[in-house]
């Protein structure tokens, strides 16, 4: 009998650090031929990108890219024919799974341990759930919920008339083997001590690691036997899905939507910094994706933003600043950067996603219009433009 495949999901609200802790896993020794599947909300799939970036090139090993919905709902037939697929390669014996940022962990889990009569697909047979791991941003914690007492509240009282992003968060809690209590050096450690025992009072039973950038030990998240059905079957939550006929997708449950503003024509330096300063709208709860700056016209610029925290750096070079004679090898390896490569700029462009409840996409899109160049900018020297942000690039 062929050995089943452990499988490892990270769950995690938006912006907790669940594809820093991937990527650092998967530059780690770890030992195993990884395959791992990357799911995002919205329609493109920037922290698969972000893990492209990140070294992920090894032989034999595969990346999944999984868009435009939940693997919990929207995406779960899609997630089930993955693995399926996954698990007969012969070549694979470790699967990472990246959820999304909304994802219930609970339907994720069930794709797992019980037989799809749908689509004839038993992963029971095939794989293993060994660890169901929720990331929480421990600064992000505090400043939203302080000492928490509103949480435990909430959970306390079991009222599910009005659903909204608290619900999730403890959703995500609830139901996991080990919680990474990520961004610690952020928080003091009287504070850090403080969101530990509120996460304790919510989920009395994983073992909750502390980590700064999602640093911990490998053996506390790959390989660890800690996923245990019996305990999970008693959960309540697993109990109220299992008997569920339809799981309502995270985007109607809690109202929350995506856009992606994508467009060929860079910013204006002090203009978008202005933006993300001082305009940023309160109503976006997530937003990440890759920025053109003139004056740094061969850098791709990652921006990134949860909650009150915005972070804009400089990540790698566009393609279109390869060497002639290394492009056209790179464009063979990636045909969908080929159908989108522009005649005058490449692969340069601004594009970034935007998740976040009940956002007024017409009016971040005007905002955001406002800070590209002009026709009149787009003809002039870009090296005279003030740089405010004052990045030392190596040659």
């Amino acid at each position: 009998m062929q050995k089943r495949i452990p499988v490892t999901v990270l769950c995690g609200y938006l912006g907790s650090g669940k594809t820093t802790l991937l990527n650092y896993l998967l530059n780690s020794d770890h030992g195993y031929k990884i395959a791992v599947i990357v799911n995002d909300m919205s329609e493109v799939n920037i922290d698969a990108e972000l893990i492209k970036q990140g070294g992920f090139s090894r032989a034999q090993e595969e990346l999944v890219q999984m868009q435009n919905g939940c693997i919990c709902c929207t995406l779960r037939g899609d997630l089930l024919k993955e693995v399926d697929r996954l698990s007969k390669l012969g070549s694979i014996d470790y699967i990472l799974i990246e959820a999304s940022g909304i994802s219930e962990p609970v339907p994720i889990a069930m794709t797992f341990v019980y037989y799809d009569e749908g689509q004839g697909i038993d992963l029971a047979e095939k794989t293993r759930l060994d660890t169901m791991v929720t990331v929480v941003d421990a600064q992000r914690f505090w400043s939203d919920f302080g000492a928490g007492e509103e949480v435990v509240a909430r959970q306390a009282s079991g009222n599910e008339a009005e659903e909204d992003i608290m619900d999730l968060l403890i959703a995500q809690i609830e139901f996991c083997d080990v919680i990474l209590l990520n961004k610690c050096d952020l928080l003091s450690a009287d504070e850090l001590n403080q969101v530990e025992a509120v996460i304790r009072t919510l989920q009395p039973e994983a073992k909750i690691l502390r980590s700064v950038m999602g640093v911990v030990p490998l053996s506390e998240i790959l390989n660890t036997h800690r996923f245990d059905f019996d305990r999970a079957y008693n959960s309540a939550g697993w109990i109220k899905e299992l008997n569920a006929e339809y799981h309502t997708p995270e985007t109607e449950e809690y109202g929350i939507t995506s856009f992606v503003y994508e467009k060929v024509k860079p910013f204006h330096p002090e203009r978008i910094n202005h933006f993300l300063a001082e305009e940023f709208p309160d109503s976006v709860v997530r937003a990440k994706g890759f920025m053109w700056l003139p004056n740094y016209n061969d850098l791709t610029i990652l921006m990134e933003q949860a909650g009150k925290n915005i972070d804009i750096y400089p990540m790698a070079y566009w393609a279109a600043a390869m060497p002639p004679e290394d492009l056209e090898a790179y464009l063979a390896d990636e045909p969908d950067l080929r159908e989108k490569w522009d005649q005058e700029f490449g692969d340069r462009r601004n594009q970034l996603v935007f998740i976040g409840i009940h956002l007024d996409q017409a009016s971040i899109t005007e905002q955001l219009d406002r800070c590209l160049l002009t026709d009149e900018e787009m003809q002039m020297n870009w090296q005279r433009l003030h740089d405010p942000f004052q990045w030392k690039v190596e040659e």
